[in-house]
């Protein structure tokens, strides 16, 4: 291909996002960041690219990130050894300290930072000034919570001022006032719904929701909710993914539009599911 027919190729590119473009400016988009995708420079600053694309269009994005495998790092270094029960980290008092002072000091700052140097004006939004929770009883996994409250005044007074906010997944007890380490995947989902977003779109390191775990060709492009219902049933969806598929359909159910799940290995997925006719991962809606 030569020059001419590159240039060519990326002005189409551009016309056929043109309508979406349109179409998104000025709505609520939530991103959540998590799975190994962050371990890798050149995966973030592609996704940081494609955040960024969003922001200086005029959408306004909101970002929720993890962090678990630089919290576990960070417990090895403090000695001890990472402890999970049914795929949650078991967060006694030490523990909540190195999820806090990871997520605010490591994590977050350097998302923060990508943003920045690609021209979007994102801040830190730590989460348990947003989120209030309530303990997990069972099983008992120390300062684990789910979200039980949102407060969205400071999420929509930075949306309005041009601001991306990048939010942990921690949240303050409503009950005692400490503070609790949240699933990001259960965090991003209930800022979702109270911001009755335009698309919570999932970014992690699957192509999406599969028929074949281990067969990509199986992907699912879209599905409805009775379809995750026997999707559920059958099997399909369990492990890890199920409470993550059960978030997506809460949202739905209370006002999110679409859901996406998007790979974030593949360079620029974020821009191809969301301004592309066929995308590249899985949508769920209604």
């Amino acid at each position: 291909m030569d020059r001419l027919d590159t240039a060519q190729a990326k002005a189409a590119v551009l016309t056929e996002a043109l309508p979406y473009i349109q179409d998104f400016k000025g709505s609520v988009v939530l991103v959540k960041l998590g799975g190994s995708v962050m371990e890798f420079d050149e995966k973030l600053e592609s996704i940081s690219g494609d955040l960024a694309f969003l922001n200086a269009v005029g959408i306004k994005v909101v970002l929720v990130h993890g962090g678990g495998k630089a919290i576990s790092r960070a417990i090895r270094d403090s000695g001890h050894e990472p402890a999970f029960v049914e795929g949650q980290r078991v967060t006694d008092e030490e523990t909540m300290e190195i999820v806090r002072r990871t997520l605010n000091n490591v994590v977050n700052p350097d998302i923060v930072g990508r943003l920045g140097r690609l021209g979007a004006n994102a801040k830190p939004l730590h989460g348990n000034w947003i989120f209030g929770a309530r303990k997990i009883e069972r099983p008992d996994r120390g300062y684990v919570g789910e979200v039980v409250e949102v407060s969205t005044r400071a999420v929509r007074e930075m949306l309005d001022a041009g601001i991306v906010p990048v939010v942990t997944p921690v949240a303050t007890g409503v009950a005692d006032g400490h503070l609790y380490n949240v699933n990001a995947d259960i965090a991003a989902a209930a800022l979702a719904k109270a911001l009755k977003v335009r698309k919570f779109v999932l970014v992690s390191d699957v192509p999406g929701l599969m028929k074949d775990p281990d067969d990509p060709s199986t992907l699912f492009s879209t599905l409805s909710l009775a379809q995750t219902e026997v999707l559920k049933a059958d099997g399909t969806i369990s492990g890890g993914m199920l409470p993550k598929i059960e978030s997506c359909e809460a949202a739905i159910r209370e006002g999110v539009r679409k859901v996406h799940l998007v790979d974030g290995r593949m360079d620029h997925s974020l821009l191809l599911e969301i301004f592309t006719r066929q995308g590249v991962g899985t949508e769920i809606t209604q």
